[in-house]
């Protein structure tokens, strides 16, 4: 049992290695094309379907809540990511923005990287430095809702497009809960033993390595595509 956290952090680090940060797999986009007018329902299930098997959201926002104890914390770090990812979500599908998916995925692997060198305490070590993690957090928002629009675009046909993007932002939003609900029983299931402290440089330490491996995963996309 004392184990329980580290195999799961391991999971979810392996799960990280052959992913595609924010794919939409072959059956789901033909599904997306294939859908008329607005489609709240499918949208909504897409949206949750992305959350909860999206590795580098999950990395992250293991990352952002990680040192997280009180609610009201908690709630304006997750809240500063949802305006950042929404915004960007709906904005970029909506006007078309045409950006490197590669490059984008990449930004979103290093924002694991960030996090969890911050949470190692490496910004106050290396650099003497404290950077504002709200701010980081809502930066980071609008690259991972940015990822997810270079997927999207071309497979939602402009006949109920608003409703459909929010729907589909809505289902996002409904899985980051539920997928923050179960982060957090496993850290509240953790903190409580005495080696967390301990633990937890090392469990950043293997957060940090599945974020370079998204990243250089999307750089090498960029580099030999």
């Amino acid at each position: 049992m004392r184990a329980l956290p580290a195999i799961a952090l391991v999971a979810l680090f392996a799960a990280a290695l052959p992913g595609q940060a924010h794919d939409l797999s072959a059956a789901n986009a033909a599904f997306v094309q294939g859908l008329q007018g607005a489609a709240t329902g499918p949208f909504l299930y897409l949206g949750a379907k992305h959350m909860v098997t999206g590795a580098d959201h999950l990395l992250f926002l293991l990352g952002v809540i990680f040192f997280l104890y009180r609610g009201r914390d908690i709630l304006l770090y997750v809240t500063l990511f949802t305006l950042g990812h929404s915004l960007t979500l709906v904005l970029g599908v909506w006007a078309q923005w045409q950006v490197n998916a590669h490059l984008v995925d990449a930004i979103i692997g290093l924002s694991v990287v960030y996090k969890a060198f911050e949470n190692m305490g490496g910004f106050k070590r290396v650099f003497g430095v404290a950077p504002d993690t709200r701010i980081a957090v809502f930066v980071f928002g609008l690259f991972h809702g940015l990822g997810l629009a270079t997927k999207l675009q071309g497979l939602v046909g402009d006949d109920g497009l608003l409703r459909n993007l929010l729907s589909f932002n809505l289902g996002v939003e409904l899985g980051q809960a539920l997928a923050l609900g179960l982060l957090l029983a496993l850290l509240l299931g953790w903190r409580a033993r005495p080696r967390f402290a301990q633990q937890a440089f090392g469990a950043n330490a293997v957060l940090m390595c599945a974020g370079f491996v998204l990243a250089g995963n999307q750089f090498a996309g960029y580099l030999f595509s």
